[in-house]
Parts: structure tokens; sequence; C-alpha cells
């Protein structure tokens, strides 16, 4: 795939060379590709190096959690994927997902601090947006975080971190009105994406490493500070209940009306209306 950059990811590389992280090198920018997700993956199986990033201005086939896609305006997000190599225990690995939200819900808040941003378990980064009714407050989603793992020889050999942040958009299709927004909407600041890339690539490494290592301790404060779901209504395949938190194992737990606790380490988690 051609490299272009535009001319607010022109002078990424520079950036992320200044701060030192590891991921990001080397740097791949692309006009267009099917997903992110799969240059990584096929580049982990010829051998590409940890750290190894793909950045591109859109997607043909970018998609979510649950096979949705994950539409994207050309040239107005970021839309990256990172090869990941790093010790890993097998019990640990699910926890990335939650480590790269924890990182990206980071910088969002750097960048727009009168938002209240926050970690939707177990993968999304929304805002949470109070209204002029008397209802919940509604969750609008800014960031999604996909994480695959790339196999060998029926063993983990690398994983794919891949983020999808809206950047530049303010306008979005009717179906994503009131569920979406973006770091335009949500600051009046200059925004640039070379340099939101290099902060979010520092916060992936450090918030990565650190899970990898020592499980969820040293993110449990900023975890549960930015839990979405905390007190709230929630339902899913698995029953409804209350979200209380997530646990060490990266599971959220969930209080019945009967006063019983359960572990949802897997599903699709949805809010419950109020009233």
């Amino acid at each position: 795939m051609k490299r272009r950059a535009a001319p607010d990811l022109a002078e990424a590389e520079a950036r992320i060379a200044e701060r030192g992280s590891p991921l990001g090198r080397p740097l791949y920018l692309l006009d267009e590709t099917s997903s992110t997700n799969d240059e990584a993956r096929h580049a982990a199986r010829g051998g590409a190096p940890h750290g190894s990033t793909w950045v591109a201005e859109t997607q043909t086939s970018g998609r979510g959690r649950q096979g949705r896609s994950w539409v994207s305006p050309r040239g107005e997000n970021l839309l990256l994927s990172v090869l990941w190599r790093q010790p890993c225990p097998a019990a640990r690995l699910p926890l990335l997902s939650i480590a790269a939200g924890v990182a990206v819900c980071e910088v969002a808040r750097r960048i727009a601090p009168r938002a209240d941003v926050r970690l939707k378990w177990p993968n999304d980064v929304v805002v949470v947006h109070r209204g002029q009714g008397q209802g919940l407050p509604q969750l609008r989603k800014v960031a999604g975080i996909l994480v695959e793992t790339s196999m060998t020889g029926g063993k983990v050999d690398a994983v794919v971190i891949g983020v999808g942040l809206n950047v530049h958009t303010r306008e979005f299709p009717a179906e994503l009105e009131g569920r979406a927004t973006s770091l335009a909407v949500l600051t009046d600041r200059p925004l640039d994406r070379g340099e939101i890339l290099a902060d979010l690539l520092v916060a992936l490494d450090r918030e990565t490493t650190t899970v990898a290592g020592r499980g969820l301790g040293l993110l449990r404060a900023r975890l549960s500070e930015w839990d979405a779901l905390r007190g709230r209504r929630v339902r899913s395949d698995l029953g409804a209940g209350t979200a209380v938190g997530v646990d060490d194992d990266g599971r959220l737990l969930v209080e019945a009306d009967d006063g019983a606790r359960k572990a949802w380490a897997s599903g699709e988690v949805h809010l419950e209306r109020d009233g």
C-alpha cells in the first residue's frame, strides 16, 4: 500500500521519536487499507517487530467488536493498530484491552479536561453527556478498541491492538446521532493527529507493559474512577443487574436484584433504560 502522509501526520514519526516510545517504530502511514488490524496481523506472520504501527486515513472493512463495522470519514480520525510482542502470562492477555482503554481515556481526558471521559467495559471509551431531561446521562462513544491475537502453531505469537479514535468528525450518520462524539466536539483547542498519536502510543506502551507484568493493580484507581458502568443497570445474554466494578481478571462485576454477584467475562453489555 502506498505510503502517504496527511499534513497533520507528516511529523508523526518525529513526535514519536521525541517521546522515546518503543511503539510507533516503524510507523506505516496508509492512505487506504481494508483494516489496520489486518495489516498488523499479516505483518506479524512475516516477523514484524514489536511496536510496528499502522495508521490509515480510511478503512474499507474497518471493524469493531461483535463483527460490527467501524465507519470513519477519510482523514478525520485516528485509525491505528499496534503490533505488540511482550512477555505476558496467558491469563493477563484479556487485560490488554482494558489497559488500552485506560490509555485512550487518559489521553482524551488530557485533551478535553472539561469532558467526563470514561471507559465502558470492556473496550469502548465514552463521554458522559448530561442533557436537560431527567433521565440518566447518555454515553457517547469517542473511541473503540479491538484487541486480536496472532496465532502460530496454536500459540499466541503476537497481539494486535487496534484503536479507532474520533478526532475531527463533527457530523455523524443518523444512526450514530446522540451515540457518538469526537475530541473536536469536546474541546476548542486545535487538534493535531500527529501529536495525539505520539501521546497515545506512549500511554499504550506504559499501561500495557504495566498490566502484562503486574496485572490491573496499578490501574485500579483510574479504572474505578473512570468506570462508565458502575452503579448503572446493565443487561446482557448473561442476565441483568447493577454493575459494581471490574475484578482483577478484567471481568465485569454485576449484582443481581437478589444480591447475588456474578462476574461477566464477555458479552455485549447494554444499559437498561431508567424507570
